[in-house]
């Protein structure tokens, strides 16, 4: 149980986990800051949060456990905001979906308190964004992953640890810079492709008609376009070494099933395909 949660950022991720642990009874109170005062207001009106701090640093003031639900570019400034009221017993995780980036800012900005830092990435999410969409169901079964650097201290990794599976989480640890590299793979490039194709479509004077036709595929395909453009701008920045490294290898993989279907090698393009699938079919993911 903990006293109070210092909750920065009260959109979807921030919103969902404070209503998480709400109705798990792991917090007692939870003290809510926004950069939008609105949202904030929106928040506690919600019952998400059930005060509303005016500045970062009040509403982390008293909380023995702070969230950082704020965009990754944002990390640094954030942790200048809140350093001088951040001791070493209170545990600080964030949601962010890069992770060496946002461990170089706690590194510069926390000092000596870097180990009460536990880096955490949920994978869940949603491609509607904002308190409005708040669940306190999004992170059940689902993975949460913990990349503490060296200087992290133990009992904070437990702490983290224990609260991720008391919300009903499957917690998996990895280097940051494991981390990053998996998931420019299956998360940051699949978002730019579906980015990609969105404009395609979109640049072509027929493209309007042609979606008008597409189906379930094309839905199921292109859902995470729709994603937060800012939060996905951010994403992909921050994490440009690993994205040049997989859209390189897309790229090359793309320009095999061209050259198969200019030549006409139907054989080759069959067994291209059926690579895929046979990948696909017998993906599985923990738990599943």
């Amino acid at each position: 149980m903990f006293e109070q949660l210092g909750l920065i950022g009260c959109g979807l991720m921030g919103g969902s986990f404070a209503l998480a642990m709400k109705q798990a009874g792991l917090v007692r109170r939870v003290i809510g800051y926004s950069k939008s005062p609105s949202t904030t207001e929106y928040a506690r009106q919600l019952g998400v949060i059930d005060v509303e701090a005016p500045s970062a640093l009040q509403a982390v003031s008293g909380a023995d456990l702070i969230m950082l639900a704020v965009p990754v570019a944002a990390t640094e400034a954030t942790f200048k905001a809140i350093r001088h009221l951040v001791g070493g017993s209170t545990l600080i995780i964030d949601v962010g979906s890069t992770k060496r980036d946002v461990i170089d800012a706690a590194r510069r900005v926390l000092g000596d308190n870097v180990g009460a830092f536990v880096p955490c990435h949920p994978i869940t999410g949603r491609e509607v964004s904002g308190v409005a969409n708040a669940d306190p169901s999004l992170y059940v079964g689902k993975q949460v992953i913990l990349t503490p650097i060296e200087r992290t201290h133990d009992s904070q990794i437990e702490r983290a640890t224990a609260l991720w599976t008391a919300l009903g989480c499957h917690v998996v640890r990895m280097s940051p810079q494991e981390h990053d590299a998996a998931f420019a793979a299956v998360s940051h490039l699949p978002h730019l492709i579906a980015f990609a194709l969105m404009n395609s479509l979109a640049s072509q004077k027929a493209g309007e008609a042609f979606m008008a036709l597409a189906g379930p595929g094309f839905r199921d395909f292109s859902r995470i376009a729709a994603s937060d453009p800012k939060m996905w701008r951010d994403i992909l920045l921050a994490n440009r070494e690993e994205m040049a490294n997989q859209m390189e290898h897309f790229q090359r993989a793309l320009a095999e099933f061209d050259k198969l279907i200019a030549e006409g090698r139907g054989n080759d393009l069959e067994r291209l395909i059926n690579r895929a699938s046979h990948a696909r079919a017998n993906w599985r993911k923990p738990g599943l």
